[in-house]
């Protein structure tokens, strides 16, 4: 794996965890909606999360949570353009959370740094999107799509369902010429899978085969913590917290998460016992 990740206007070095924090434009999101909905609140939540030590700010304007209703791709630049503009300066890479060509586009052209699909860039158009960018892709794996994707979801076997699935999307991004140095994979956690395959997924995450990409992981208040904690959503954080370390020692390099501070801190201990980083 490259030690540097190309995205957008910056270089990361991808020697030491990365912390992505979410910032959701959005009324309907699981954990958090409404909370940012306006882009002065969603600006004014960004900058914070860079504060607590945000490495990336990944910006949504539609909800994926299970059973999600879908939303027009121009209420979606709507919501999300302004919040680019306005954390454009900040000092951070801007993610884009979305999965259709055209807001892609959209996004991009107004400055964003990244684009974070669930869909894995399947949709039409969308590898041609970002392919002549220089824009960092995050590929995803998810069985359906969030309508229905928690109703029922079944695998032979999960682990080889997703390490297969990834190996494609892998080589339908290199085919569109997009430099393997901007490529990172999520294998999906809650998007298709029952709770017993998520955990089998994050305790077995060594063992897939990512041929080499960063691991980005999106553990956060999400229903797997859920089904264990038995916590709503804003209480799940010391969950996430430990979910997000045990991706840590199996090999992540991007931890998506809503409450960047704390996971911040249990990072900066965990590198301190595993590595001995005191900086």
């Amino acid at each position: 794996m490259s030690s540097t990740l190309l995205c957008g206007r910056f270089e990361l070095d991808l020697e030491r965890p990365l912390i992505m924090g979410i910032v959701n434009v959005t009324p309907d999101s699981f954990s958090d909606g409404n909370k940012h909905f306006s882009a002065d609140q969603a600006i004014a939540h960004g900058r914070l999360l860079i504060e607590q030590g945000a490495d990336i700010l990944d910006i949504g304007g539609e909800s994926t949570r299970p059973g999600a209703d879908p939303v027009p791709a121009d209420e979606e630049l709507k919501r999300i353009l302004p919040v680019i503009r306005g954390l454009h300066d900040a000092g951070v890479p801007l993610s884009i959370d979305t999965f259709k060509p055209e807001v892609m586009r959209g996004a991009l052209e107004a400055g964003a740094d990244m684009i974070n699909d669930i869909y894995a860039l399947r949709l039409p158009g969308a590898l041609a999107a970002v392919a002549d960018s220089r824009c960092c892709v995050c590929a995803m794996h998810m069985q359906g799509d969030p309508k229905t994707m928690q109703q029922a979801p079944r695998y032979e076997n999960v682990m080889q369902d997703v390490e297969q699935f990834l190996h494609e999307r892998i080589a339908a991004l290199l085919e569109a010429g997009i430099d393997r140095r901007r490529i990172v994979l999520d294998p999906g956690f809650g998007f298709g899978k029952t709770p017993q395959q998520n955990y089998l997924l994050l305790r077995r995450l060594h063992e897939l085969d990512g041929q080499g990409y960063p691991w980005l992981l999106g553990l956060s208040r999400k229903s797997m913590i859920g089904h264990i904690v038995d916590r709503e959503p804003a209480q799940r954080v010391s969950g996430s917290v430990a979910a997000a370390l045990a991706g840590l020692a199996r090999g992540a390099n991007i931890l998506r998460v809503h409450d960047v501070a704390e996971t911040a801190d249990a990072v900066k201990v965990w590198r301190a016992i595993e590595h001995g980083d005191f900086l």
